[in-house]
């Protein structure tokens, strides 16, 4: 397996789009209608959006078998506590480690980091049960609203030794 994470440039936007495309639409399908999925991702994965995102706070893609697979954004690092904003792998790649190597990279790359906060939907089991693998620990549960669709959310913390 030949596996590279460095940090996303400019070119790379249109790859993350349509990794965040694939990855809502499949995890998604019949939690959050389509018409939601679609306008949450116009609004957070524009062009402008992701060169702000870009250049301030760490943003991570993959790169597997020549191609990139995969994407990890991080807020940077507050009093200690960073939070992991999204990590997507396209759908037909996950199972292969790619998504721990993401998530290992941006703890190592976050100075000072002493936890990390993540907010799952509830019913993302793939993404529930990624975390929980990882040592992520429920916090708290609560509702966020979303173009009128209310997201069941869990918020985790991983606490960095």
């Amino acid at each position: 397996m030949t596996l590279i994470i460095r940090q996303m440039v400019e070119n790379d936007i249109i790859f993350v789009q349509e990794i965040a495309k694939k990855s809502w639409h499949t995890t998604y399908e019949g939690i959050i209608p389509r018409d939601i999925q679609d306008r949450f991702l116009q609004a957070a994965y524009c062009n402008d959006r992701l060169k702000v995102r870009l250049e301030n706070s760490p943003f991570l893609v993959a790169i597997y078998e020549e191609s990139i697979v995969g994407f990890a954004n991080f807020s940077n690092v507050t009093n200690g506590v960073a939070e992991l904003l999204a990590i997507y792998l396209l759908p037909d790649i996950q199972g292969k480690g790619i998504g721990t190597a993401l998530l290992q990279e941006g703890i190592k790359i976050l100075h000072d980091l002493k936890s990390f906060i993540v907010c799952v939907e509830k019913e993302n089991t793939i993404g529930m049960d990624f975390y929980q693998a990882k040592g992520f620990i429920k916090m708290e549960e609560f509702d966020d609203v979303f173009d009128g669709h209310i997201f069941k959310t869990v918020k985790l913390c991983l606490t960095i030794a």
